[in-house]
């Protein structure tokens, strides 16, 4: 009987969510002219996906990550494909809310409402799920995940980043972690694999800071609605057909940059997001964001601009220089509000709006998400002081409060626009002064 009803549920779930990704993906491709060319690829790529019937990406062993945080390159050394687990789906956030808390965060609820109604697909695929403990939702999602029966591994990660001994604790961590991953693939992790492995997502990061650079083309050659899309997918694709999809991308943004396109009203507001990860197929307050007339340039969330921007640094290609190189990177540019203090955040935060000539930050924050929820007031001070208007939205997976979303979205944009009115106003009152 609860065998049938699972199969019933799950029937369900995956007929919501292909009936979702359908309806995110109509408004990305239809609702916007000019999409590049490029994008089509992404766009085919998660239709297959997230279809009635999912299937998985590869057929090579799968190590899946709940952050950002874990060494992916580690994984390749091993032999494996790591992918990301973080769902961003209602119809798996309302199978988790039937047994996960009525506040917990919508990322964990989702990806643990996945995995439970997809246990058949992902109980065979994964090798093992590596959760850092990043959050206190995903450590006892560690627990709950074991009593499904995934094999879990918890790698633990400092409260802090200021400290040697915190840095020490890492490496520490990250060097537990390389010997477990050769018991749980059964490839041994060499110095030659891992500098390989080190070498192959440097390529995948150069494409992306090259991407990254594009954005502050002015104007715009890009929405951001496409650019969650082409970081998502690093989340799961095969990293060479990744690789190969970006750099067409690329030549094509280039390409509109030397005949001076604009993807995006010339005058329409550049838009910084930043807090809790949009994922598809949730991408609800930036395709808002867009709707109403902005134009996202640039992000600081850990499903996109977090994801590929740092590089490795090592002397000696040993693993005893590599290993703790990993960790670090790691660790050293994180910006996850789950540290403290994280001063890093609000620097990066000033110094990215100022270099993509932003006009206005839109925070989002998931009801549940407590570390987002408690920084976004000194986010929102450090903005202030430096002249730069931030919208906060505290939001979930739900569609219900759209409508609501929209108009505030609006009166934002709205805002900005009058706001620019005004300084040219005075900047021509100024100069007829001057000229009196």
């Amino acid at each position: 009987m609860e065998n049938e009803r699972l199969t019933r549920v799950r029937k369900t779930t995956l007929l919501h969510l292909a009936m979702e990704a359908k309806n995110t993906l109509q408004k990305i491709e239809e609702e916007f002219p000019d999409n590049p060319a490029a994008m089509d690829y992404f766009y085919s790529l998660y239709s297959n996906l997230f279809s009635e019937e999912p299937r998985l990406p590869t057929d090579k062993q799968i190590i899946g990550t709940m952050c950002v945080q874990v060494p992916q390159e580690l994984i390749y050394a091993a032999g494996a494909l790591p992918i990301r687990l973080c769902n961003g789906a209602t119809a798996y956030d309302q199978a988790g809310a039937e047994f996960m808390p009525a506040k917990s965060c919508p990322v964990v609820r989702a990806t643990m409402g996945m995995l439970h109604v997809d246990q058949a697909l992902w109980g065979e695929a994964l090798q093992a799920i590596v959760i850092p403990t990043t959050c206190d939702q995903k450590k006892k999602s560690c627990e709950m995940l074991a009593d499904m029966g995934y094999p879990v591994y918890a790698l633990e990660m400092p409260a802090s980043k200021e400290s040697d001994s915190s840095r020490f604790y890492w490496q520490e961590s990250i060097k537990k972690f390389t010997l477990e991953l050769q018991k749980i693939t059964g490839v041994k992790i060499t110095a030659k694999r891992v500098q390989a492995a080190i070498a192959k997502v440097a390529s995948a990061a150069s494409l992306y800071r090259e991407l990254h650079e594009l954005r502050k083309s002015d104007p715009a050659l890009i929405l951001g609605k496409d650019m969650f899309l082409v970081t998502n997918a690093y989340f799961f694709d095969e990293i060479d057909r990744w690789m190969q999809s970006v750099s067409h991308l690329i030549a094509e943004l280039k390409e509109r940059q030397a005949r001076g396109f604009s993807a995006s009203k010339r005058q329409a507001p550049r838009i910084l997001f930043t807090g809790s990860p949009p994922i598809f197929p949730n991408l609800k307050i930036p395709i808002l964001v867009e709707q109403a007339g902005g134009v996202i340039v640039a992000d600081e969330t850990c499903s996109s601009g977090r994801l590929l921007y740092d590089a490795v640094a090592f002397d000696e290609p040993t693993l005893n220089d590599m290993v703790p190189a990993l960790a670090d990177r790691s660790l050293k540019p994180c910006t996850c509000p789950c540290l403290t203090p994280n001063k890093d955040r609000l620097r990066k935060l000033i110094d990215m709006a100022r270099e993509h000539k932003v006009d206005g930050v839109v925070y989002q924050a998931f009801s549940g998400c407590l570390p987002y929820e408690m920084e976004q007031k000194p986010v929102a001070h450090a903005l202030a002081e430096a002249g730069i208007p931030m919208l906060y939205v505290e939001t979930d997976y739900s569609p219900e409060d759209s409508g609501q979303l929209s108009t505030r979205v609006e009166a934002f944009i709205e805002s900005i626009m009058a706001r620019r009115r005004k300084k040219k106003v005075k900047e021509l009152q100024q100069k007829a002064r001057e000229a009196q």
